[in-house]
């Protein structure tokens, strides 16, 4: 068995008790928490606890960035299962996943993302998916942030996918700023469709906040195309390095 195997394994076997583990504490806690901070704060040491025993180092340019009025929208790029604890390890705010409802049925995971008051959205059903738009537009415009992933899902080549439209339909209703989020590397460590883990640090780059008060609902592509071409410039300035 080679040495990356042997690391991959232990690393998946730490994940399964950390999640376990914090998990549960996740649910207990969020039980005495009105506004899920506290259960999120757990969530931000089960993050780290993964990303040290798995040797990845994270770099971090742009916090000044997160410096906005009241709530926003955060909209990083996805490559793999490692921009979670990226995310929750390293951005110092407190925010709100809108995740897609297949993670809520992972046993323990599920609830404690309940328990943090992330919001889940059933993409399969196109009313079910509205109603959770509209509770998390509710939520932000009381001065909670949400964390969005625009593509929809993770990169099979670490390439930015095209964006889906809910996310500024979102937008646009809570009128927040988006904070978009570059990350370099995290495909390296875990392609989408490989369960083998390798060691790599990581960089998360945070951009210039893009508002969206002049925006609406009929102009969201407008939106959509200015934020995807932000990312997609600060992906591709970095590869070209």
């Amino acid at each position: 068995m080679t040495r990356q195997f042997l690391q991959t394994v232990f690393i998946l076997v730490y994940v399964v008790l950390a999640t376990i583990v914090l998990g549960t504490v996740v649910v207990i806690v969020a039980f005495f928490s009105k506004n899920g901070n506290t259960p999120h704060l757990v969530a931000r040491a089960w993050a780290r606890s993964i990303l040290f025993v798995s040797g990845i180092h994270v770099h971090v340019n742009g916090l000044e960035n997160l410096n906005v009025d009241g709530s926003c929208i955060l909209m990083p790029n996805h490559q793999s299962n490692f921009d979670i604890p990226v995310l929750l390890g390293y951005l110092p705010i407190q925010f709100r996943w809108l995740a897609k409802a297949e993670l809520f049925k992972i046993p323990i995971f599920g609830h404690g993302m309940r328990g943090c008051g992330y919001i889940s959205i059933d993409r399969s059903n196109r009313k079910s998916a509205f109603q959770s738009l509209a509770e998390a537009a509710v939520k932000i415009r009381n001065g909670v942030s949400v964390l969005i992933f625009p593509e929809g899902t993770r990169s099979w080549d670490g390439r930015i996918l095209p964006f889906k439209k809910g996310g500024f339909v979102l937008s646009v209703d809570a009128g927040v700023p988006i904070v978009p989020i570059v990350i370099f590397n995290t495909w390296s460590i875990m392609p989408k469709g490989k369960l083998r883990i390798r060691t790599q640090s990581v960089r998360m780059d945070i951009l210039t906040p893009i508002p969206t008060s002049g925006f609406t609902r009929e102009t969201k592509n407008d939106l959509m195309n200015s934020v995807r071409e932000t990312i997609c410039n600060a992906f591709e300035e970095n590869i070209h390095e």
